[in-house]
């Protein structure tokens, strides 16, 4: 079994078979020593049966030595029984060191990244998971290798003393085997669900302990108690699910075992009627006893017991080592590696629903690390959509999103936020010193970098008005426009070498506005503008043109000379009603997006109504 980071996701199921591919030789041997173990179930029903009919006969001397050959077969058995387990055992060390070789490959990767740091997921699973698997494991082999030595076993016995009792019990067997079968799977789905809706609890209950803040400044209680009311319901219904199919398990063991028991008795006269004995009925019912109904109800408890957490456990350990090369490439704490964080976007097409036609449509756009881009298009075109796809908050529905060489979507939200900055057109401030709401991504910021950026983006006489960096603002007498600077200093104070501004100076003047995109073209990193004024383009190294159904880049001189609708957005912008260079193309476009705006406002607002409710 290999268990290093290969192209194709692995699986649990097909780990479990490399596993038993690669030790053809160790089950073998445990096939061999299963012939000695499975001895007693063998010959159990048929001495009984001889013993039964010697004392019906008055032959005491033979009747006692049936049994005390039965006796002897059971020692042997035990014997056997021993070997297996010293099989079992080199079987289930080397999967456990497998395991374990795979978990540290993976902890190495993710320790070895730039930004690394001690991951205690991964000292989890080598301590806690893999040894679960391990036991787990054992126990399942142990199971299945009895269930199959013991059935077989009886069933020969059970053809060797009368085949035709073998009507009333293999069928009830292979009914009882496919019952539990297909519930094993449904409960394997159940406690899986169960075990990520405690894990989601978990994380949402971390996040929000970091972050009542932010919750009590949105007024976002209830929404929050929602969320995590979701896990927690989710978590009890699957649990109710498990134990109702749990059920079905004890179901099983009864028609397994004692369905057949039944039918042998109720039908004991008829087998006698065909030449059955009393010794044969009593042997008959000796193979269900001892043998087939405990080998089912130890594969039931076993399988719903340590077979579920093996699937669930192996799952997890496998998914986290097949996540080990994705690891190493955004580090131990999702963060990317290397110096290159070109943005991506990779034929991506976004829709609020599935009826509803793509905001964004088909976009390739790259945004080179270091760039100044303007994103201008008519209101509801898409363009807001397009900074929450850049951002991480929007997954497209096709098409990909890359920071790097990482998919924005895969990194963690500790990455996110070192990664990029997205100030939207409504930002907050919440309660707490002008100190907190400024240095809110970056705690640590020094006092002189604090005071350079609030003097690059204007702010210093609204420092003053506050009270100082240690004041405590009135949030009922601040303006929108200066809610916005207090977010637009803190994006500039973040460590993420990508800001994103939704029309995050839409409440402040043009010449305040002017300011502000300045200091962050002069701010290392990327800067994607969603431009309020066509001024904001104006100031931009590359404009991004979005129409609803195409979309050009370039600069302003480049566009100006192939674009109708960027010519029609700059004649506007310049009060002239229509532009020296504006053709009939133009005004068509203009015309049509007048007739499309309302519709689109109209889906946006369902949609964020729908998400709300």
């Amino acid at each position: 079994m290999t268990l290093s980071t290969s192209s194709e996701t692995r699986t649990s199921r097909a780990v479990l078979t490399d596993s038993v591919h690669r030790r053809r030789p160790q089950f073998r041997r445990l096939a061999a020593w299963s012939t000695l173990e499975a001895l007693p179930a063998l010959l159990s029903g048929l001495l009984v049966a001889r013993a039964v009919n010697s004392f019906v006969a008055r032959d005491l001397q033979a009747g006692f030595g049936w049994l005390a050959v039965f006796a002897v077969s059971v020692v042997i058995g035990a014997w056997g029984t021993s070997q297996t387990m010293r099989l079992l055992a080199a079987v289930v060390e080397p999967f456990r060191d497998d395991l374990v070789t795979g978990v540290v490959k993976g902890a190495m990767r993710r320790s070895a990244a730039p930004s690394a740091s001690p991951h205690t997921a991964d000292v989890a699973r080598l301590s806690e998971q893999v040894e679960t698997a391990r036991e787990a494991y054992a126990g399942v082999l142990m199971v299945v290798q009895q269930f199959i030595v013991v059935t077989l076993a009886a069933l020969v016995g059970l053809l060797t003393l009368s085949p035709l009792a073998l009507v009333f019990v293999i069928p009830p067997v292979l009914i009882a085997v496919g019952v539990f079968v297909v519930a094993l799977r449904m409960m394997a789905d159940s406690q899986r669900a169960s075990l990520f809706a405690d894990e989601r609890f978990a994380e949402d209950a971390s996040t929000l302990a970091s972050g009542l803040r932010d919750v009590v400044a949105c007024g976002a209680e209830d929404q929050v108690a929602a969320s995590v009311g979701q896990h927690i319901d989710a978590h009890a219904s699957a649990t109710r699910a498990l134990g109702r199919l749990e059920a079905v398990g004890t179901l099983a063991i009864a028609a397994g075992s004692w369905l057949p028991l039944l039918l042998i008795l109720g039908f004991g006269s008829w087998l006698v009627d065909h030449g059955a004995s009393a010794g044969v009925i009593v042997g008959a019912a000796t193979y269900v006893l001892q043998g087939l109904q405990p080998a089912l109800e130890a594969l039931v408890n076993g399988l719903s017991g340590p077979g579920l957490w093996l699937m669930v456990t192996l799952r997890r350990i496998v998914a986290s080592m097949d996540a080990a090369e994705e690891t190493a490439e955004t580090g131990s704490d999702g963060s990317l590696i290397g110096p290159d964080r070109t943005l991506r976007l990779s034929s991506v097409s976004f829709a609020y629903s599935e009826w509803a036609a793509p905001v964004v449509d088909r976009l390739d756009l790259t945004v080179p690390m270091g760039d100044h881009l303007a994103v201008v298009g008519p209101s509801g075109v898409g363009k807001s959509t397009l900074a929450g796809l850049m951002s991480g908050l929007l997954e497209p529905q096709t098409g990909t999103v890359r920071l790097g060489e990482v998919r924005v979507g895969a990194l963690s939200r500790a990455a996110l936020t070192r990664e990029r900055v997205l100030i939207p057109q409504e930002a907050y401030v919440f309660a707490g010193t002008v100190r907190d709401n400024l240095t809110y991504l970056r705690e640590n910021a020094p006092a002189g970098e604090l005071e350079h950026a609030v003097t690059a983006l204007g702010g210093t006489s609204l420092v003053e008005r506050l009270g100082g960096y240690d004041a405590t603002p009135d949030l009922v007498s601040m303006s929108s426009g200066e809610r916005q600077l207090i977010a637009l200093v803190r994006a500039y104070l973040s460590p993420a070498p990508l800001v994103i501004l939704d029309e995050a100076t839409c409440h402040l003047d043009p010449q305040a506005e002017a300011v502000v995109e300045e200091a962050f073209h002069e701010r290392p990193g990327t800067l994607v503008v969603i431009a309020h004024r066509m001024s904001s383009a104006a100031r931009a190294n590359r404009i991004l043109v979005l129409d609803g159904t195409t979309s050009s880049v370039g600069s302003g001189d480049e566009l100006l000379a192939s674009s109708p609708l960027y010519r029609d957005l700059v004649g506007h912008w310049q009060g002239l009603g229509t532009s020296p260079h504006m053709t009939d193309d133009s005004a068509a476009s203009r015309s049509w997006w007048s007739a499309r705006r309302p519709r689109r406002h109209v889906r946006g607002f369902l949609w964020q109504r729908r998400r709300a409710g």
